[in-house]
């Protein structure tokens, strides 16, 4: 596969949008493993946050192409010691081919390299261990911190069960270990 990475702009977010929403929410996502549809029901992003996220100083959508098609995509924000890593989405049928991991090796390049952060950090609904499992086998450590589910803001999705909250993982770009 030969896949293309770019930075999005606003004429990306109905793919964008489209992208998440196959990769996360629905019966498109049980093609995939990344699948939160037995977690949270309706969107998984909408296209006001989108755009904001593209818009915002330090902080881009890159997405990755592979004949014409977006078929990866990842928000980066830039913090104060770290890049945050989120949005994180690879189209179901193609989850498992390595897409991702290239994705993420881009994604850490451009914190690292073009942002100067030493690190890189997510969150991920504490819930999920098989996407725990896959950060944590890419060098994502917990840190023992969780950030609460934002319940009852429909922009996040509609909780299916109310023990939803995030874990805070990091993974360390300058070589060094620890969180």
């Amino acid at each position: 596969m030969d896949l293309v990475f770019r930075t999005a702009d606003v004429d990306d977010v109905d793919d964008i949008v489209t992208l998440v929403t196959a990769a996360y929410r629905g019966d498109s996502s049980r093609e995939g493993w990344t699948t939160e549809a037995d977690l949270l029901e309706g969107q998984r992003v909408d296209s006001e946050g989108v755009v904001a996220d593209i818009q915002k100083p330090g902080s881009l959508i890159l997405l990755g192409e592979s004949e014409g098609e977006t078929v990866a995509c990842v928000h980066l924000e830039q913090e104060a010691d770290a890049g945050y890593f989120g949005m994180f989405a690879v189209h179901p049928r193609m989850q498992g081919s390595g897409l991702g991991k290239a994705v993420m090796a881009e994604a850490e390049r451009i914190v690292r390299d073009d942002w100067g952060l030493p690190a890189m950090r997510m969150t991920v609904i504490d819930v999920r261990d098989s996407l725990l499992a896959f950060y944590e086998r890419r060098g994502f450590v917990r840190t023992g911190e969780t950030e609460p589910f934002p319940y009852g803001d429909p922009r996040f999705g509609i909780p299916q069960r109310d023990d939803l909250r995030f874990a805070v993982l990091v993974k360390r770009l300058d070589g060094r270990s620890g969180s």
